[in-house]
């Protein structure tokens, strides 16, 4: 799955010195970055790598109008633009383009405006999701999504990919946060859409199509979004299984009760031993699967003692834990993708199944593993059917490593065909990025995803804005 690697000289050819010597006329010195070692390391997020270019350089925008003019001197070039925030995302959506410049929105990272009464804020892109929350919370109030990489993560980021979290079971994924975007359009052009209002429908939904189109439609220069109540109380039950499968009927059990979990997490015996082997805990000696579960509100604990006596009959050893261990619990969830970096002999996907199917693509999953012989472990956000199986596989010699990567590609393609034919799709929330274009035809017919081009040439008629990534 790693593609070939190729340099970009910066300012090679008479055309890329004139295109730089217009870029760095009205930026700083340290705004500018043209030597290897940095374009090296801003040409990838955390995604597998198909093709590795280095850009032409790397810009860190600090204002929007550093932004407008980076998009004015790329469109006068017919240089490709790859807009970036934090670099944690696992699709590709930031890896480098041939003969482009990234655009760091890093240093843009103020809140503008935090709004009680109106319970909103306004932020540039490069705040990060963390201190959003932590600003928030002076004032009883939380951003809602939580992705695992909340604590480093911008919030430019998360809206390109609308990307979810630990919360999306009752609070749903970016969109269903953001009010209203600040946009530099391929042109330079500065582009307001939505409204401060929780409610508004005059004309199209522009900042809905935005939210999601991974930097391919504009560049998302500011954001308002909308702040929920931070909750009164937090219950956390937690419920072992002796089995993954045990555990994903105990989530549909949940729903038959009519409980809405702020948190339902799932995670299986792999997850379970690379926590322990991590963190030092004990969690394989409770069971061989966790299925954890969070109630907020001022009803947090009728709908816990639910939840418990819900799960208790299914077969589940449920605990209540104590506050801090609950805490601990939910953190070790978040870090539970592990350290490692996905590359071609490792990939974690990012499927999505109905409910109901829950139980089924498990099954599939742990038999497709043993079929292929490749590594399996899978956390979920089960609340919404949003599963992220990781398949591995131990380098050994370059012969043997080939059949290895042929039955990895196997898995992962009949993992997809799957879920597909379960009524899913094939990202929830990490988006399509550059590594999932190979997947996307099996989801979207050929009417769709030329509508789709034809969105994407009208607001980016030159092409310049992250190429190769989302359609």
């Amino acid at each position: 799955m790693a593609g070939n690697t190729e340099e970009n000289t910066a300012g090679s050819g008479a055309g890329n010195e004139a295109f730089l010597e217009r870029l760095s006329s009205r930026l700083s010195h340290a705004q500018l970055a043209l030597d290897e070692a940095t374009r090296s390391s801003y040409s990838i997020d955390q995604g597998p790598i198909v093709d590795r270019h280095l850009p032409l350089a790397v810009v860190w925008a600090e204002s929007v109008e550093n932004v407008q003019h980076v998009v004015r001197s790329c469109a006068a070039y017919g240089i490709p633009i790859v807009a970036r925030g934090a670099g944690t995302g696992v699709s590709g959506g930031a890896h480098a383009s041939k003969g482009c410049i990234v655009l760091s929105l890093e240093r843009m990272n103020r809140i503008l405006d935090l709004n009680p009464d109106d319970e909103t804020a306004v932020v540039e892109p490069g705040v990060i999701n963390a201190e959003l929350n932590a600003a928030a919370a002076e004032h009883g109030l939380m951003y809602a999504p939580d992705p695992a990489s909340f604590k480093i993560s911008t919030i430019g980021g998360n809206v390109a990919t609308n990307a979810g979290g630990l919360r999306c079971a009752k609070y749903g994924v970016t969109r269903d946060s953001v009010l209203a975007l600040d946009v530099v359009m391929a042109d330079g052009s500065l582009l307001h859409t939505g409204h401060q209002t929780f409610k508004g429908v005059a004309g199209y939904d522009l900042t809905a199509l935005l939210v999601g189109s991974e930097g391919t439609l504009g560049i998302v220069v500011g954001v308002t979004v909308r702040l929920k109540y931070l909750p009164h109380e937090v219950h956390t039950v937690a419920a072992f299984y002796p089995d993954f499968r045990s555990a994903a009927a105990g989530v549909l059990a949940v729903g038959k009760a009519r409980v809405q979990p702020a948190i339902m997490e799932l995670l299986d015996n792999g997850t379970l031993k690379q926590l322990d082997e991590m963190n030092g805990s004990e969690l394989q000696r409770r069971g061989r699967s966790l299925l954890l579960v969070q109630t907020d509100g001022f009803g947090a604990a009728a709908e816990a003692e639910v939840v418990r006596r819900v799960l208790a009959a299914g077969g589940a050893v449920v605990t209540t834990e104590a506050s801090e261990e609950a805490e601990q619990l939910v953190e070790l969830r978040r870090s539970s993708r592990g350290a490692e970096v996905d590359d071609e002999f490792r990939v974690g996907e990012d499927i999505a199944v109905p409910r109901s199917r829950l139980v089924d693509f498990v099954a599939e999953l742990e038999a497709m593993a043993s079929r292929y012989r490749v590594g399996l472990k899978v956390v979920a956000h089960a609340g919404d059917g949003n599963l992220h199986p990781t398949f591995w596989m131990d380098r050994v010699d370059e012969q043997t490593d080939a059949a290895a990567l042929a039955r990895l590609n196997a898995a992962l393609d009949e993992s997809i065909r799957v879920g597909l034919d379960m009524g899913g799709t094939i990202t929830g929330e990490h988006g399509v990025g550059q590594y999932k274009l190979r997947w996307l035809g099996l989801e979207q017919p050929e009417p769709v995803r030329e509508l789709q081009r034809r969105i994407k040439n009208l607001f980016d008629p030159a092409g310049i804005l992250n190429p190769g990534k989302a359609i």
